[in-house]
C-alpha cells in the first residue's frame, strides 16, 4: 500500500539509482554497483532479503540488452542469488522478471531481476486475505546484514568507489 499510496515522482527511480554516487548507497540500499548493473534491495519486498538486479541501463525487454548487458546482469544475478542464500541461510529462492504490466511489472519501462529468499512453509494468510505482509526486519537492519556477503563483488558500493 506505501507504494500505491505514494507520490510517483517523475522519471525512472532505477536510473536515478544507477547515476548515484556512492555517498547514496547506504541510505538507498544498493549493495554493489558494477559497469553494467547493479544489486539493490527491494523497497517494497515480499520477504526479508528481497533483491533486485537491475541493468544500468534505462531498457525494458530482454532483446533490447546488449550482449555485454545481458551476460553481466544474469552473471550479477548468479553471484547476488549465491550470497544472498548464504547470508540468509534460506532454504530456496525465486528469481525471475516480470516483463511488461501485464506480467505484473509495476516498473515495466526498466527491466528488473527479482530474486525472493524463500523458507519451507514461509506463505501465510496475509497477503492473500488483507493485501499485507509481514516483515520481520527492517530494510537498514537487512542492508546491514546481506553488505558484508557482497564485499567481494568487483564494484562500486557505499562509501566506496570501485578499484
Amino acid at each position: 500500500m506505501e507504494y500505491i499510496l505514494s507520490k510517483k515522482e517523475g522519471g525512472c527511480i532505477f536510473c536515478t539509482y544507477a547515476e548515484a554516487d556512492e555517498v547514496v548507497f547506504a541510505r538507498e540500499h544498493v549493495l554493489v554497483a558494477t559497469d553494467e548493473a547493479f544489486v539493490l534491495l527491494n523497497k517494497y519486498p515480499f520477504a526479508a532479503g528481497h533483491l533486485l538486479v537491475v541493468p544500468r541501463r534505462h531498457v525494458g525487454e530482454l532483446e533490447l540488452l546488449s550482449d555485454v548487458e545481458h551476460d553481466a546482469l544474469f552473471r550479477l544475478t548468479r553471484d547476488a542469488a549465491t550470497r544472498l542464500r548464504r547470508a540468509v541461510s534460506c532454504q530456496g529462492l525465486n528469481v525471475g522478471l516480470n516483463l511488461g504490466k501485464s506480467a505484473g511489472a509495476s516498473l515495466g519501462e526498466h527491466l528488473h531481476v527479482h530474486i525472493v529468499p524463500r523458507w519451507d512453509g514461509d506463505t501465510n494468510f496475509m497477503p492473500v486475505l488483507a493485501d499485507v505482509r509481514v516483515m520481520p526486519q527492517h530494510l537498514q537492519a537487512t542492508f546491514q546484514h546481506l553488505y558484508p556477503f557482497f564485499l567481494d563483488i568487483p564494484g562500486r558500493r557505499a562509501g566506496r568507489p570501485a578499484p
